[in-house]
């Protein structure tokens, strides 16, 4: 049965009801920030398994008044004032933020988490990693994490691209989530943050290692997703077409193949059927059923664009990073997004752009970062730009912390990688060809939170 509480979908109008549910008046918007990182074994630089490393993190953590979250009897997730830690399927510890009011308050919560997180494993013996991909382990050697879902990914994942299990088990991304106050404004938004997406991919690129070597690339982990699935992934060039709205974006989602249906605790591999035989009661896996918006929510959570359209915009074009960078992220964005007047110059910027430039620059970006060109400059420049926004934008917002500082001192180390043309993982590239002389466990010491 369909869980409880949830409507069955008996017309198209009520999932795009479902979406445009999401628009708020701007006073109600916020901010949700989620980060993945990588577990390792201190002692020999491994991952770290589920039983007796994960779980333990897991069963340690719930001292800060975490509550346990299970499928079946191990412990997958955790809650806590509207935020959440959850599982990534090689064993990614993944924060998802509560929705807070400013950036301010998110730094306040990563770096809470951080410091709980790192208590608790140097406890036993762990650490975490903050790079977009994996630098020594190779995927054979990934443990697997105990979730129905992950399994079904797993087993569907090779048969539409090479790189969907390195996707699932070697990444990992840094994204915030932002509101929209009507399907004016979600449409403007779409667009805007799609298209500058591959900025933010070269700003925050952070994944230039693999198998213990240069892998050629500054974002590993957006190269990955270039070879994922193709019918989930992508820039979504149809966001620029005139008349998109939340029924377009519906149809999309209706004809991407379907994971999975949640029922009684379990997950049934529908992998690669269709969610419109699901509306039509002809789904062979739940017979003559229907589905509820809660399986349509499940459904949109198995689509994965460079920006993704839930009841509110998912960034999803950066490496995870350091710390401070993990704050820089929804400071970035914030500032593009939640200012009008921001929002509106960023548009005269990206407007006349076109799908192939914007998927040529998705594809190139990954391997030269700030150093790729476009048109007649580089993504540094446009970079430069595109910073002098978001800044324009958060000054406006006009958030002060405790020394009196706005949201825009987030973007510092951002102002610093455009100043020099080099991000995280040119600094990274140049560390392990000089002082590290080629030695890639110095990984271990110098990316650890």
């Amino acid at each position: 049965m369909a869980k409880k509480h949830s409507p069955i979908i008996e017309s198209k109008s009520q999932m795009i009801e479902r979406l445009a549910g999401g628009s708020k008046p701007k006073d109600q918007w916020r901010i949700g920030t989620e980060h993945e990182k990588i577990g390792f074994c201190l002692k020999e630089n491994t991952p770290i398994p589920y039983t007796g490393g994960i779980q333990t993190i897991l069963e340690k953590l719930q001292r800060f008044d975490w509550a346990p979250v299970y499928e079946g009897d191990n412990v997958i997730a955790l809650k806590r004032d509207n935020a959440s830690v959850s599982l990534e399927p090689g064993g990614q510890l993944e924060l998802s933020g509560a929705p807070l009011e400013h950036v301010h308050q998110t730094c306040g919560e990563v770096n809470r988490h951080l410091r709980e997180v790192k208590e608790v494993a140097d406890e036993i013996g762990a650490g975490f990693l903050s790079l977009g991909f994996r630098p020594v382990t190779r995927l054979e050697d990934v443990p697997v994490m105990p979730k129905g879902r992950y399994g079904i990914m797993r087993s569907y994942m090779p048969k539409v691209g090479s790189h969907g299990l390195e996707m699932m088990f070697r990444t990992c991304t840094v994204q915030t989530n932002l509101d929209f106050g009507s399907e004016a404004d979600m449409v403007k938004k779409f667009r805007v943050s799609l298209a500058l997406q591959p900025i933010a991919t070269a700003l925050f690129a952070n994944s230039p290692f693999m198998h213990g070597e240069l892998n050629g690339y500054k974002s590993y982990r957006s190269r990955i997703w270039l070879d994922t699935d193709a019918d989930r992934t992508g820039m979504l060039p149809f966001v620029f077409d005139e008349g998109f709205g939340f029924e377009q974006y519906v149809d999309y989602a209706l004809d991407v193949p379907m994971y999975f249906v949640y029922r009684n605790g379990e997950y049934l591999d529908a992998s690669g059927k269709s969610f419109r035989d699901f509306l039509n009661g002809t789904l062979d896996v739940v017979p003559g059923e229907k589905p509820s918006i809660s399986d349509f929510d499940d459904h949109l959570s198995t689509i994965f664009p460079e920006v993704r359209l839930k009841t509110f915009l998912e960034m999803r074009g950066a490496d995870t990073g350091p710390w401070n960078e993990l704050c820089a992220l929804p400071a970035f964005w914030v500032g593009l997004l939640y200012d009008e007047a921001a929002l509106e110059t960023a548009w005269q910027l990206v407007k006349d752009w076109t799908n192939e430039e914007r998927e040529q620059l998705r594809r190139d970006v990954p391997k030269y970062g700030l150093q790729t060109p476009f048109r007649d400059i580089t993504i540094q420049k446009l970079a430069q730009a595109v910073l002098a926004i978001s800044r324009e934008g958060l000054k406006a917002r006009g958030y002060l912390n405790a020394h009196g500082e706005n949201e825009t001192v987030f973007l510092q180390e951002l102002d610093q990688f455009v100043r020099m043309g080099k991000s995280n993982a040119d600094i990274l590239i140049d560390k392990f060809n000089g002082e590290w002389g080629g030695d890639i466990m110095r990984v271990y010491e110098d990316c650890i939170y």
